[in-house]
């Protein structure tokens, strides 16, 4: 058979791959977070007919010969990549404080059931019934949690605290400023209301959290509001408070080759092979981005750019298989030559 015949089929299977990949990415234009893929491509192995030569003319003398270049036939073409396209896409005013955009590099993180770690540029966040801040899919977002304690208890030791929180006796290390912090819950969530301090055991062990911050307290002060700083804090603002209080901060995730994540789909990626290992960090610390509360990043995906490769990769499917009729009118007039 006519070597141009597979030559025309490899050139089929890639055009209609093209059009996969630009199909997905218009799918996907009012995904939020999504990035966009684009698909490359490199020749198959070519046929040698005659190798190279090189010159036997002599450096000083007129005669010999000159060299002569190889003499190939290529066999078709081949998919180099298909890579995900991770520029940064516009920042939607949503006016919703748990819809966070990410101004940057950086992903968030959230986990599943399981405890497995999934990344997304997708910020529509949600409380869950114990105010638990997840994703539509019911992942944990993870940060940094810190919990208020009073200025006038001194050093605050490490403990138990059985305190309002979804997390069961979570750990306590000193802070400053009346605030600790709590190395071992990494769930982000917002409590209703804050218990006061009752008590301390003789170990110095805290077990009731307080809010510090009423004169004279409000007996368990329920939660009036929160917001977002760029720099990923949750400021929240409970009966009786003079001023916000930090509960808790999100953190960022940045990735030596973030193009390198694997798609798993529901706007998550996972860490693959050659993404580079997570790096946690805060938001605007490292290189990493900062948080935009309110804001919601839309995809990064170009309609024009994409009925455009639509039309180019039409195109080449409609080229690859005039060579195949070609090819067979030649191959029937060869079936011809013997009547």
């Amino acid at each position: 058979m006519l070597r141009s015949m597979y030559s025309g089929i490899s050139g089929l299977r890639n055009s209609q791959t093209k059009l996969d990949v630009v199909g997905n990415n218009i799918a996907n234009v009012n995904t939020y977070g999504f990035k966009k893929g684009r698909i490359t491509f490199k020749d198959m192995v070519s046929q040698n007919m005659a190798g190279a030569t090189g010159s036997s003319i002599p450096a000083t003398n007129i005669g010999g010969v000159g060299g002569t270049n190889p003499r190939q036939v290529g066999l078709g073409a081949q998919i180099a990549s298909i890579d995900t396209i991770a520029t940064q896409g516009n920042l939607q005013t949503t006016n919703r404080t748990l819809d966070l955009g990410i101004s940057g590099d950086g992903y968030f993180t959230v986990y599943d059931g399981s405890g497995t770690p999934f990344y997304t540029r997708a910020g529509n966040f949600y409380l869950d019934a114990d105010g638990n801040l997840v994703s539509s899919e019911g992942y944990s977002l993870i940060g940094q949690m810190y919990i208020e304690v009073p200025q006038n208890v001194g050093n605050v030791p490490s403990g138990e605290v059985p305190a309002n929180v979804p997390s069961a006796n979570p750990t306590v290390q000193p802070g400053q400023n009346g605030v600790a912090v709590d190395p071992q819950d990494r769930k982000l969530f917002i409590p209703s209301e804050v218990t006061h301090i009752q008590q301390l055991n003789q170990n110095g062990q805290i077990t009731y959290v307080v809010a510090a911050q009423q004169n004279p307290p409000v007996p368990n002060p329920k939660l009036k509001s929160f917001s977002i700083g760029q720099d990923g804090t949750i400021n929240a603002i409970y009966e009786g408070d003079i001023q916000p209080r930090v509960i808790g901060q999100i953190q960022l995730t940045k990735f030596a080759n973030a193009e390198g994540l694997e798609k798993v789909g529901g706007n998550l990626y996972t860490v693959s092979a050659n993404s580079g290992e997570p790096q946690e960090l805060w938001p605007r610390s490292g290189g990493s981005g900062s948080v935009v509360s309110g804001t919601l990043e839309m995809s990064n995906v170009d309609l024009s750019e994409e009925f455009t490769e639509m039309i180019v990769g039409q195109r080449s499917f409609q080229a690859n298989s005039r060579i195949i009729t070609t090819s067979d009118e030649i191959l029937q007039e060869l079936v011809n030559l013997k009547r």
